[in-house]
């Protein structure tokens, strides 16, 4: 049997989930220098359907499906995904092989109706 020497990482190309796939890899390379790891993104249906609500194009897979399907065809090794974006019921033939630790959770920003949406636009003295 031959020793695999490369993985290629199927994700999207989107800042956060490329930032989990960074991650991901770190761990993988921890464990793993000798792995030639590639990352590989891919476009799903979730981001190139722009003009439309999400629920109005569909609510399974919008961001998994074209990832899966790269991995049935060999395009990619692995699929690295939010949770949050996996269906409940996974397609026959894949499985979660591994779920990393949770950063910490306490990353979002919530302001009131009439701010800009930027931390700049706090009054000074604010309170986060």
């Amino acid at each position: 049997m031959t020793q695999r020497t490369k993985l290629i990482l199927g994700t999207r190309s989107s800042p956060l989930a490329l930032a989990q796939t960074d991650a991901v890899r770190a761990i993988i390379h921890s464990h793993h220098p000798e792995l030639d790891l590639q990352i590989q993104t891919i476009s799903t249906k979730g981001d190139r359907v722009l003009d439309q609500a999400l629920s109005k194009i569909g609510d399974r897979g919008l961001f998994t499906n074209d990832l899966e399907e790269a991995m049935r065809a060999g395009t990619i090794d692995v699929a690295i995904h939010s949770l949050k974006d996996m269906p409940t019921r996974l397609p026959p033939g894949l499985d979660i092989a591994a779920i990393s630790s949770r950063e910490d959770p306490h990353d979002a920003l919530v302001m009131k109706s009439g701010c800009s949406g930027t931390i700049d636009s706090l009054p000074p003295g604010s309170v986060i």
